[in-house]
């Protein structure tokens, strides 16, 4: 069945650009799209995820003015669990060690669930990632 709302793209607020983008690269490997700006991070910073789904990363303030009058959640505290689903437990494995590696946290290590093999990790921003296989 496909969606009569196309595309799809989910935007979360960031502290640092420089920091979010090259979090998502090299815990991901998501590579970011679209021109540069002076900083050389693209602007806006968004990532091309899946076909028709696309991740944006807003400057805090900019995210709170897009929300107003509703607060953006502090720094670390979750509103929503993305899922990024992958083919094997080796994966769910190597992309928790790379979130590590590049600067996240592991808040649940990889485990096996009734629903699949999983680990939710957490991004430089505290925005959290559930990775799995089924």
């Amino acid at each position: 069945m496909t969606s009569p709302h196309q595309p799809l793209t989910v935007c979360l607020p960031i502290d640092d650009r420089r920091r979010a983008m090259d979090f998502y690269r090299d815990a991901f490997g998501f590579e970011p799209v679209g021109p540069l700006a002076d900083d050389g991070v693209p602007e806006p910073l968004q990532f091309s995820v899946a076909a028709g789904v696309t991740l944006m990363l807003i400057p805090r303030g900019g995210f709170g003015w897009v929300i107003d009058p509703r607060p953006a959640a502090p720094t670390g505290q979750s509103e929503c669990l993305l899922s990024l689903t992958v083919d094997t437990v080796a994966e769910v494995d190597r992309l928790a060690e790379r979130t590590r590696a590049a600067g996240g946290e592991v808040t649940s290590p990889p485990q096996r669930q009734d629903w699949g093999y999983i680990a939710v990790c957490a991004d430089v921003d505290g925005h959290l990632w559930q990775i799995i296989a089924l």
